[in-house]
């Protein structure tokens, strides 16, 4: 067992998520599923807890009922490798209700938030010459999903 999993805690859809979060990142897969008996508190059968690996990092998706709900100070953060990877994890993660944020944010159908982000932002944003980060900067906060190419035309790169 690891020291420390991160619990995303849902109403009663931890194991559609975790299904719909492995499905989308390579190397991700469903470790474990426990499911309530017949002492409840959820549906006999149905998932309790689902443990899950996303590219190696640990989460446990919690059915625990409808009393919390996620909010933007915890995301999961996505260091895409391509314009095309942006793209299917945007668009994946939005459909069926999720929500389109600002600077590559967004929020699934459940409400988790999810940075979308290529892992060539912290070096154009960090950029030595200070008009190429200005420039990347500027366009960036003018972005939902990050548009790549956009950054680098932005920056002059």
């Amino acid at each position: 067992m690891r020291k420390i999993t991160t619990c995303l805690w849902f109403a009663t859809q931890a194991e559609e998520a975790a299904t719909l979060y492995t499905s989308l990142i390579p190397g991700s897969e469903i470790l474990e599923v426990q499911r309530f008996g017949e002492e409840g508190p959820g549906t006999p059968g149905t998932a309790m807890a689902v443990t899950f690996e996303l590219a190696g990092q640990r989460f446990m998706a919690l059915n625990g009922g409808p009393d919390s709900a996620f909010t933007e100070a915890t995301s999961v953060h996505v260091a895409c490798e391509s314009q095309e990877e942006i793209d299917e994890l945007w668009a994946r993660l939005t459909e069926d209700g999720g929500e389109e944020g600002q600077c590559g944010w967004l929020k699934d159908r459940w409400g988790v938030s999810w940075q979308i982000i290529p892992r060539q932002l912290p070096e154009l944003l960090g950029h030595a010459d200070p008009a190429a980060a200005q420039g990347a900067m500027k366009a960036m906060l003018g972005m939902r999903k990050i548009d790549l190419a956009a950054l680098y035309e932005a920056a002059g790169l």
